[in-house]
């Protein structure tokens, strides 16, 4: 069964003066401002799609690895993912570079490195990205 979450967005004005909010309403988190210049220049205090699409990916990336190592009996102690999403104007999303950094009890790190492209490949966020070039750091710790 298809399980559905929901947020919504609302915008006032033009693209480069407007500003907008974004509803987490499924999770009923709150409210989130967003602008162009949050979007094209610096943050200061407002999000982005590209900073929503990175926390998203992270947090995907890293269930999607405790969960492969898990079944292969090495549930890890500890996984920290960051995730960067570049954004061009005028072209869109160029690259995300996904770091992961996990303390994995009795795995080396070729085999990490195996487990985290391979979680890279399957997480659900990665693939409805893959229009998008990501590449992977990944460090055992």
């Amino acid at each position: 069964m298809a399980v559905t979450r929901n947020a919504a967005a609302h915008w006032e004005g033009s693209l480069l003066e407007g500003k907008g909010r974004v509803s987490f309403n499924s999770s009923n988190l709150g409210e989130f401002d967003v602008t162009w210049a949050a979007r094209s220049a610096e943050p200061n205090g407002v999000t982005s799609p590209e900073e929503l699409i990175a926390a998203a990916h992270s947090t995907c990336f890293s269930m999607a690895l405790s969960h492969a190592l898990s079944q292969n009996g090495t549930p890890p102690s500890t996984v920290d993912t960051a995730a960067e999403v570049d954004f061009q104007p005028g072209t869109g999303i160029t690259a995300i570079r996904l770091k992961v950094r996990a303390a994995v009890p009795g795995l080396t790190a070729d085999e990490f490195a195996d487990f985290a492209a391979k979680a890279k490949e399957g997480c659900p966020v990665s693939q409805a990205l893959k229009a998008v070039p990501i590449s992977l750091e990944a460090e055992l710790v």
